[in-house]
């Protein structure tokens, strides 16, 4: 299991180049319906953004990695630190000391995080998930991540970041959970890998998240939609892994430990994502 933290921590580095990288480039590209139309073409004309997906397919070779070795819900809360890192790389970037506040707030994400690992203890799964319930799995997803879409693309203000980032949340999560079982398959039978379904719902899961990512960034506010989606990743996370493979977490008198944990790590995530080092990636790159 340490393995796999540590394998989850190197992939959430990787996602934090990237998450900096892509919301640089997401600033350059126009507001409006007809950019959003456009989003993905003006994008890859960008080489930050064609940098940025470099790290996101890092972080996603990391992953893959951490997935194989531990459970779903170790390594989704483990990629939580994805944050932190991307406080440190803003500092750098503009050579800004990290302010008593944002230190604050990084030692309550880690705390929180640390807090939660220790109490809830998750464990590799018990089953693999049957033909049903990844069928229930994947239409309860589609119908979630649809609707926030939906309320995304029709609400104005904060609400159009935060249903986004919610939804890329879920969607990566989902894809971190169809990863796990790629990967499992490969370890069994690499022959029979290409006749697996999942392989195909995993590169297709990835690229609408990575899409949801793009519309995400560029809604609104980082502020808004960097804790919606570095919360609701975890938090899916150990509901697939729960569900579908049967990873358990201690229950009992464990979940209060585990509530002030998530609850720490949101409050650290939400402080972080008001940093006035947050701020300075609102300035268009030149």
């Amino acid at each position: 299991m340490i393995t796999a933290a540590l394998l989850a921590v190197l992939a959430a580095l990787c996602n934090a180049v990237a998450s900096v990288l892509q919301r640089r480039a997401a600033l350059t590209v126009p507001q409006g319906p007809a950019a959003q139309a456009g989003l993905i073409l003006a994008l890859v004309r960008k080489p930050v953004w064609l940098w940025g997906i470099t790290a996101l397919i890092g972080g996603f070779l990391f992953q893959a990695a951490a997935l194989s070795q531990g459970a779903v819900a170790l390594v989704q809360p483990v990629m939580v630190v994805e944050l932190p890192f991307t406080m440190v790389i803003l500092s750098v970037a503009f050579g800004i000391v990290l302010d008593r506040r944002t230190r604050l707030a990084i030692g309550a994400l880690s705390a929180g995080l640390a807090i939660f690992l220790l109490a809830a203890a998750p464990d590799v799964g018990r089953w693999l998930p049957d033909a049903f319930g990844w069928i229930v799995a994947t239409a309860v997803t589609v119908a979630v991540v649809a609707a926030l879409v939906a309320v995304g693309v029709l609400a104005k203000g904060a609400l159009r970041p935060a249903a986004l980032g919610v939804a890329t949340g879920i969607g990566f999560a989902f894809t971190a959970t169809l990863i796990k079982r790629v990967t499992a398959i490969a370890q069994e039978d690499l022959g029979a890998l290409p006749r697996s379904w999942q392989l195909y719902a995993m590169v297709l899961a990835g690229l609408c998240s990575l899409l949801l990512l793009q519309h995400a960034l560029h809604s609104g506010s980082l502020v808004i939609a960097q804790p919606a989606l570095t919360i609701s990743d975890p938090i899916a996370g150990i509901l697939y892994g729960g569900l579908l493979f049967g990873e358990p977490i201690r229950s009992g008198s464990w979940i209060v430990f585990e509530a002030i944990g998530i609850g720490s790590m949101a409050y650290g995530v939400i402080q972080l994502a008001r940093s006035p080092i947050v701020q300075a990636q609102n300035t268009p790159l030149r």
